[in-house]
């Protein structure tokens, strides 16, 4: 099933090249007048260190012409003055563009956020969570990178060359004549590079979002890895995308050799023609040896900014795939706000031939009737894979189903809107994400208008506000990475009290104790019991006492309800439930 899933996975879309370059232009819009004025000062910059060679060259007349060392002194603090002026508008300039690219980078950077943010828990699942991390991290990284030291050399580079061939032509035509010999073996290094590293890069980006995302599935579910001895499986699906990423790279890296070998050929036939064109107009009188020099020092200062340039095709290339990626997800279109007039009468919930499949023709659950009224509390149990955490997320919303429908309140999933779902529903499951910063923040983030009144209010609720007020800094204490470290019993508590804050007329626990001992799991029954008070309550159950203290038992096998009851009609009826039940009663321990 899981190799047949993967095969499946539909990855996030990556916009194409037109589109990616509309977006730079909609980015650099509002940036016109800062892009004019560092364009602006990077060609005084370049101009001024492209007079080095001229002045060196009439150095060289007035030595070649026995002058005396008083004609040097002119030049030389010209030399100078150069120099301190090329360095301080170059200095400028570049940290005007480097501006400039963060700017542009931040906003893209807001808009990919947002979007990322908003997208439907579906739709980032069937793509692997993998996918998503890889463009959030590693392809902002790299286009961060890109902006902050390829984008302002490029600039720089490709000034230099333009105005150092215009210089060439006027020394003499003949000079940039020969330069030109080196540009149809540049030209076409460039595009045989090109043709083989974007599919390369491509290619590079997806098998790193394949590899992170199997290394997630691998770690996240370690627990079912090893119930299930799937530990070797696991570790050959690691090494396999492993493999392919490492493979890739070393492709990428010979590549680049063979680039860089092209263009030294380049560099060696350009010289060569320069050096033998200043030697026939200075033996035909055309040129002095001053000017010939210059001539040469050009096409020397050619080789940093061509290679430069030319070796930036490689993070231009990198960067390009990644900015397809990032465009790519934040051009998904919003999530509708509504999908309908209709609201939910109240908290039930309703479940009529219910079916899903991952993959079509296996289905994980098939023709499920539910019925849960409001304000009645029911526990799933089953054993792993019976799809206890498939119906739950289908009644979240998170997935829409295969055939069947959800009713939410008598009001059938299809006619709400994403957000009337979550407003109607909250989904806990037993991964909880601490956010870094003050942990009242952090709770906040539920109903960002609580007062610190609310927020004590809705921790004492679930019993944790006795060990807040113990920290350091008490609400103000900083959580999450880099800050006090919270236990797993903790960590769970505060999804907890934002589901107490939010205050949804549905709550779903997805084995929200599974992660704590007996005595963290005993700790957090009692907080989600206070949690659900008032609410209708699905609750996927990892340790029996939960199902126990539940209305209705609701017992699913193979993506079936087999059993449907009350604890005690259940154990009494001796069937499924009641067998797991004198399992689970033997084997916990004496405490729980």
């Amino acid at each position: 099933m899981s190799g047949a899933m993967e095969s499946e996975r539909e990855l996030l879309p990556t916009a194409d090249g037109r589109r990616v370059r509309a977006v730079i232009g909609e980015l650099l819009r509002p940036h016109r007048l800062l892009a004019s004025v560092s364009l602006t000062v990077l060609v005084a910059a370049t101009a001024a260190s492209l007079l080095t060679a001229p002045l060196l060259g009439h150095i060289v007349d007035v030595v070649a012409q026995q002058r005396g060392a008083a004609a040097l002194t002119t030049p030389v603090v010209l030399l100078a003055l150069v120099a301190v002026t090329a360095g301080l508008l170059t200095a400028v300039g570049l940290a005007m563009v480097a501006r400039l690219g963060e700017g542009m980078l931040a906003t893209l950077r807001e808009r990919f956020v947002e979007r990322a943010l908003a997208l439907p828990l579906e739709l980032v699942e069937r793509a692997g969570s993998g996918d998503l991390t890889a463009r959030v991290t590693n392809d902002v990284s790299v286009i961060a990178k890109s902006v902050r030291d390829a984008l302002p050399e490029l600039g720089r580079s490709v000034l230099t060359i333009v105005l150092t061939m215009g210089a060439l032509g006027v020394l003499d035509w003949r000079f940039l004549l020969a330069v030109l010999l080196a540009v149809p073996i540049q030209l076409h290094t460039v595009r045989w590079y090109v043709r083989r590293a974007i599919p390369l890069y491509a290619a590079q980006r997806v098998a790193v979002g394949a590899q992170q995302h199997q290394l997630l599935d691998t770690v996240g579910g370690a627990r079912t890895v090893r119930a299930f001895r799937l530990g070797d499986e696991h570790i050959a699906r690691v090494g396999t995308r492993s493999r392919q990423a490492v493979d890739l790279a070393l492709r990428g890296i010979r590549l680049m050799t063979r680039f860089f070998a092209r263009l030294n050929l380049a560099e060696f036939i350009g010289l060569s023609a320069v050096l033998v064109a200043g030697f026939v107009l200075v033996g035909a009188d055309v040129v002095t040896i001053g000017t010939a020099t210059a001539a040469a020092l050009y096409f020397l200062s050619l080789f940093n900014p061509i290679n430069a340039a030319l070796a930036l095709v490689d993070d231009a290339q990198a960067a390009g795939a990644s900015l397809t990626r990032l465009v790519g997800v934040a051009d998904l279109p919003a999530e509708p706000v509504s999908g309908g007039s209709a609201a939910p009468a109240d908290a039930s919930i309703k479940t009529v031939a219910l079916s899903h499949a991952y993959v079509e023709g296996h289905e994980v659950l098939t023709d499920i009737d539910l019925d849960v009224a409001a304000g009645e509390r029911v526990a799933l149990v089953g054993a792993s894979g019976a799809g206890k955490t498939t119906l739950a997320k289908l009644i979240a919303g998170i997935h829409r189903p295969t055939s069947g429908s959800v009713f939410l309140g008598g009001v059938p999933g299809s006619e709400l809107g994403p957000s009337e779902v979550r407003g109607t529903v909250a989904l806990i499951s037993q991964e909880v994400h601490v956010f870094a910063g003050p942990l009242a923040e952090d709770l906040r983030l539920a109903r960002p208008e609580a007062t610190a009144a609310e927020l004590r209010d809705a921790l004492d609720r679930v019993g944790a506000l006795n060990w807040v007020i113990a920290l350091p800094d008490g609400l103000d204490t900083v959580v999450g990475d880099g800050g006090h470290r919270l236990t797993v019993t903790q960590a769970q508590q505060l999804a907890l009290v934002r589901l107490v804050l939010a205050d949804p007329p549905i709550a779903i626990l997805d084995e929200a104790t599974a992660e704590a001992g007996s005595a963290g799991a005993r700790e957090l029954e009692a907080s989600a019991d206070r949690a659900l008070h008032g609410r209708t309550g699905l609750i996927v159950a990892h340790r029996l006492t939960q199902a126990a203290a539940a209305d209705r038992v609701v017992v699913l096998d193979a993506g079936r309800v087999v059993e449907s009851g009350t604890h005690a009609e259940l154990v009494e009826a001796g069937g499924r439930y009641a067998t797991l039940w004198q399992a689970w009663s033997d084997t916990r321990p004496s405490d729980t």
